[in-house]
């Protein structure tokens, strides 16, 4: 069994639309290395996009696991409950920011997280509209795809989306999009296309994932925040690629000193098992009538017993702190190299360890450069490292470690990156 060869029986057995980066099938992963059916090794600097923040096959989540297969796989939640759901619920509402009392919901995926946000939204407050960003990423349903502000490859042929959803520009200052202008926006939007008496809620990546790690400052947040409460619209925060420790906080936007009215949890919340979460201000959480909320698989067992342990390691790790020690190595690496190709690499930020260098040609921000962050991905994947694209204009490449990685091993990585950067800007 071969690389190639599994890739002739994916593209057979599965439709193009669920394509893959490279042509790398992992046989085995531990912590932030993967080794492939043919035996070779790749670092990896994606960890399942931000899912494995605690690392491949950590013994601790492992061992939840374990357990748990040992007693029941599933029952489900809305029908036979059990006790590891309602421990998750709790440590989801305790570690959510604000003082008001929360409850949560578990779904299966991020984007029936965000869903299900919708869906409460329009519950307590009786209004339609909702509100979103240009370049956000919030899933593949038919509702989150009308949410997201990125059509390629996301939304091609899948239209009509559902209506009273309406988008403004991201603040980004590298691209030149103040806050002012967003802000002005939003107000047009309330004099042209709604009313806020008719917007149930507005949505908000604190750090933009397939956008391009841009990040809304404190003041922006905060700012909505003021706007949102003297509407009486719901501020709800996709904190799916953001959260569990990710940029240096459990949740990134407790950093901006805000409580959301509504929070999605997924990705990084149970170490690669598949579960996600809404949580909220309980009030607003209970709007919808018994029954209004569920799914057959949300709160699988399973992943509640990996979600628990998930918590105790990043308590016991200290990844928050991790985090943002791995984002400051990863800078260091890449402001040098900025420094040799300042032409090419147009910025490199971070929030925490969610890490990201743009391309750009001659230096000029209006000039994009998508072709090197494809070849890069491809050509790292055939040196063995997992490296990630994103990007409203696709020119950005991310890093999204896990918060356990040993700094060796990033340093081995981002030898293999300088090296591929080199070979491709000078050939």
């Amino acid at each position: 069994m071969n690389n190639a060869d599994l890739q002739k029986r994916k593209e057979s057995a599965i439709a193009r639309g669920q394509g893959n980066m490279a042509p790398v099938y992992v046989d085995r992963a531990l912590n932030s290395e993967i080794w492939d059916v043919e035996g070779k090794r790749h670092i990896d600097f994606g960890a399942g996009i931000a899912v494995v923040n605690t690392g491949h096959n950590h013994p601790k989540v492992k061992a939840a696991v374990q357990a748990q297969l040992e007693r029941f796989t599933h029952t489900c939640v809305m029908v036979s409950p059990y006790e590891s759901a309602v421990a998750l619920a709790e440590k989801l509402n305790a570690a959510a920011p604000g003082n008001t009392p929360k409850k949560s919901i578990f779904v299966t995926t991020g984007a029936e997280a965000v869903e299900n946000c919708v869906k409460i939204a329009r519950a307590y407050t009786g209004r339609p509209g909702v509100i979103a960003f240009n370049g956000g990423f919030h899933g593949r349903t038919n509702m989150t795809m009308g949410l997201t502000g990125k059509v390629n490859p996301y939304k091609i042929g899948f239209g009509p989306f559902p209506s009273d959803i309406y988008h403004i520009p991201y603040p980004n200052d590298y691209l030149g999009i103040t806050e002012e202008q967003a802000l002005a926006d939003l107000q047009m939007r309330f004099t042209c296309d709604i009313e806020p008496s008719r917007v149930a809620a507005i949505i908000i990546e604190p750090v933009q994932g397939e956008g391009g790690f841009y990040q809304a400052s404190a003041n922006f947040l905060q700012t909505l925040r003021k706007l949102c409460d003297e509407h009486g619209i719901l501020l709800i925060m996709d904190e799916i690629q953001s959260g569990f420790a990710r940029t240096g906080t459990m949740f990134c936007h407790e950093q901006a000193g805000i409580e959301a009215d509504l929070m999605t949890a997924a990705k990084g919340i149970a170490g690669g098992f598949p579960i996600a979460a809404v949580v909220g201000k309980a009030d607003i959480m209970d709007a919808p009538i018994p029954g209004g909320l569920g799914g057959t698989y949300g709160g699988s067992p399973v992943g509640c017993a990996a979600g628990l342990a998930v918590f105790d390691v990043i308590e016991e790790e200290q990844l928050c702190a991790r985090a943002t020690q791995v984002g400051a190595h990863f800078v260091e690496h890449l402001k040098g190299l900025q420094a040799e190709y300042p032409h090419i690499i147009g910025e490199v930020r971070n929030a925490g360890a969610m890490i990201a260098v743009e391309f750009v040609h001659e230096g000029d921000v209006n000039k994009p450069y998508p072709e090197l962050a494809k070849k890069l991905s491809a050509k790292a994947a055939e040196n063995g490292l997992v490296l990630l694209s994103c990007g409203i204009r696709g020119n950005v490449i991310r890093f999204l470690p896990a918060l356990t990685i040993e700094t060796d091993i990033i340093d081995e990585g981002m030898a293999i990156f300088k090296r591929c950067f080199t070979e491709l800007t000078q050939a």
